[in-house]
């Protein structure tokens, strides 16, 4: 039984729609006052004017609609996921609208903000203290997601980190809304990186339609989803510590640049003051990039970046002069220091696919339900058998008749 879609509401022959059909169609806005006369315009899209507050909701509405219509998701499941940020928000809200029970496995740097936007929506929080093999929690988190998923009856796993419809979202609707507002002025979309889904569908989306529009991406210092060393960073929705499957061709990217925490910080402040835009530390560091970018194309042209959600979800940290101290973290919201460090970027990596940190392995390790069955520690005997009679039809299919 699929969950049967909610109708719009008919006001004066106008059709109102229901949350989740407000999801994408983003606004993007161009700034005023951070690029000079002989640079390249930034534009921005804003999706916290998603209903959920974030890019997330375009994933996260994908992935559980395509779950009702293949009947692995049910009226009155369980949506489980590992995710402390926006990721595991828009799926609480999903399931307030879709009447889901949300178990979300967050870790301890989950903001107070996020928990108790979980926590508003009806959302079901287990913290994850363990931390993995490099220092994060992203596998310890993961792999209790999915022993739970198999643990309770009718539960699903968006499994954001292994599902390739994560980035076929970004696909099908972002890049495409990104390509048609632009027009040719486009030369150049800059996006962070972290389980790839955005990275990955916008930049085969533009290898496809636009292969002259440059497709760049940003990771954390710190993070090693390009390579690099790894070690502790504090800019929130960045990052992981391999490079993700949603990103399976990096030789689509251009180039890729690595922003450190005060740099993202002071390009967040900045922004907030100069232009009156208000965004999380995500978009901090696409910000210092696409600044770079703009250099170098003349005023003809165009620079997009993607501003993954609001800053209000970070007024107690980025935005908050007694945390950034207590990291030892700059105060400054100068445009004039922000463009000296600008200035001083240079690209990681102008080949990516060289420098890649893929762990194919890793989906069966953490018994993925997206990894190959006999990948899987925790596939069934059953599970096993079926998959090795697919594969030998499979196989028999495509032998040429004699």
């Amino acid at each position: 039984m699929v969950h049967p879609p909610f109708p719009c509401t008919e006001l004066n022959d106008v059709a109102i729609p229901p949350v989740l059909d407000t999801i994408g169609g983003t606004p993007m806005i161009s700034l005023q006052h951070l690029t000079g006369p002989s640079d390249a315009s930034v534009v921005v899209k804003l999706e916290r004017c998603n209903p959920g507050g974030s890019i997330k909701d375009r994933p996260a509405w994908h992935i559980v609609r395509k779950a009702e219509e293949d009947g692995l998701l049910r009226p009155g499941g369980t949506i489980i996921e590992s995710s402390s940020g926006n990721f595991g928000i828009s799926l609480a809200m999903i399931g307030a609208a879709r009447d889901y029970r949300v178990i979300i496995i967050v870790d301890p740097k989950a903001t107070a903000t996020n928990l108790a936007m979980l926590h508003a929506f009806g959302a079901e929080v287990i913290v994850v203290r363990e931390q993995d093999d490099t220092g994060s929690y992203h596998k310890t988190r993961i792999a209790l997601a999915n022993r739970l998923h198999r643990e309770i009856p009718g539960s699903f796993r968006p499994d954001q980190c292994f599902n390739p419809l994560n980035s076929q979202a970004h696909y099908q609707d972002t890049a495409v809304e990104l390509v048609d507002r632009t027009g040719p002025a486009l030369a150049a979309v800059v996006a962070t990186v972290s389980t790839g889904g955005q990275l990955g569908g916008i930049s085969r989306y533009l290898r496809e339609h636009a292969p002259d529009v440059r497709m760049v991406g940003v990771d954390a210092v710190g993070s090693t989803v390009f390579g690099g060393e790894s070690h502790a960073y504090l800019i929130p929705g960045v990052g992981l510590g391999w490079t993700p499957a949603n990103l399976d061709d990096l030789s689509r990217l251009d180039s890729v640049y690595k922003v450190s925490d005060e740099d993202a910080f002071l390009a967040c402040r900045v922004l907030a003051r100069a232009e009156g835009i208000l965004v999380g530390g995500s978009t901090g560091a696409a910000l210092c990039v696409a600044l770079r970018l703009a250099r170098h194309h003349g005023a003809d042209r165009s620079v997009a970046l993607i501003a993954a959600d609001s800053g209000e979800r970070y007024l107690h940290t980025i935005y908050d002069d007694d945390w950034l101290s207590e990291h030892g973290l700059s105060l400054d919201t100068s445009p004039d220091e922000l463009r000296r460090r600008v200035d001083r970027l240079v690209p990681f990596s102008v080949h990516p696919s060289q420098t890649a940190n893929y762990r194919p392995e890793l989906a069966g390790e953490l018994d993925s339900p997206h990894a190959p069955v006999d990948e899987r520690r925790s596939a069934s005997v059953d599970e096993r058998r079926s998959a090795l009679v697919d594969e030998r039809r499979s196989a028999a299919g495509s032998r040429p008749q004699s």
